[in-house]
């Protein structure tokens, strides 16, 4: 692992690291914030992941959650959302190749041999991390943004009690059904719906549920409604009678701005679920 930079932060400490990941076959980037209180000890963690053209750098430097990090004794994982570098493929348009990975494991070409960042964020990173730093390995939430946000909820789903809490600011909520996911599915897993059910949160909570408290923030005034389709999410909620938080935040769009907000609010939930 290359050390890329460490910041002092709200007593703690926002390091960059790049490591090689076997999974991805490439070189990859993670943002770590270690809380003050992991110089005592392990720390629990929350990851975030992030969506649509971002890296692990946007909510590091945009989202402000260090400073409620360091108050709730919390390490927070800043994951790049996609493999990148020399012979990875890519795409002209923004929402495919590099920096829109889905946090999905492709299976068609020519993405199959790098785009594999499910197994990425559940197995790899999560060994990686564990090994190197002060991280609580049985203490985990997770939270994320828009395509991020889809990753957290399928994660936490399909991974019944790995995470103590989940929370997603804007979630793309029904990709299966939203052009921000058949596109994306059909040139990472292929043209067979069937395939691509694990990785919808809508069709997981009509499904299996979830076995965590929960926590959505989405703005009334998103300019990408009609891609995340959160009232998919909220209906299928209400059928299965899911415990948790659906809160339609008036005026508020996609931006940092709105995830900045009220990242506070998840920090303190996510807090609170950890200590339990």
């Amino acid at each position: 692992m290359e050390t890329k930079s460490e910041n002092r932060a709200f007593g703690g400490v926002q390091g960059v690291y790049t490591h090689a990941s076997a999974v991805c076959g490439c070189d990859m980037t993670f943002g770590l914030y270690l809380p003050p209180q992991a110089e005592r000890g392990p720390v629990p963690v929350l990851w975030y992941l992030s969506g649509l053209t971002c890296t692990h750098e946007n909510a590091m430097v945009k989202a402000g959650a260090q400073r409620f990090a360091a108050r709730h004794g919390l390490a927070l994982v800043f994951p790049d959302t996609s493999p990148r570098g020399e012979g990875v493929a890519d795409d002209g348009a923004y929402d495919l190749g590099q920096g829109a990975g889905f946090y999905v494991d492709a299976t068609e070409s020519p993405w199959a041999p790098h785009f594999r960042m499910w197994s990425y964020i559940a197995d790899e990173l999560p060994r990686v991390i564990d090994a190197a730093f002060p991280i609580d390995p049985e203490r985990q939430a997770i939270t994320g943004h828009s395509m991020g946000g889809h990753g957290a909820l399928t994660l936490a789903m399909r991974h019944p009690g790995r995470f103590a809490s989940v929370s997603a600011f804007a979630p793309i909520a029904h990709p299966g059904a939203s052009d921000w996911g058949r596109k994306q599915f059909t040139a990472y897993l292929g043209p067979d719906e069937a395939s691509w059910a694990h990785h919808d949160a809508t069709r997981l909570m009509r499904e299996v549920g979830l076995d965590a408290p929960l926590l959505i923030d989405q703005g009334a005034n998103d300019q990408f409604l009609d891609l995340l389709r959160p009232a998919d999410l909220a209906r299928a909620m209400a059928e299965r009678r899911q415990s948790g938080a659906f809160r339609m935040q008036a005026g508020y769009d996609h931006s940092y701005f709105f995830v900045a907000t009220f990242i506070a609010d998840h920090l303190e939930f996510h807090a609170a679920a950890l200590a339990g």
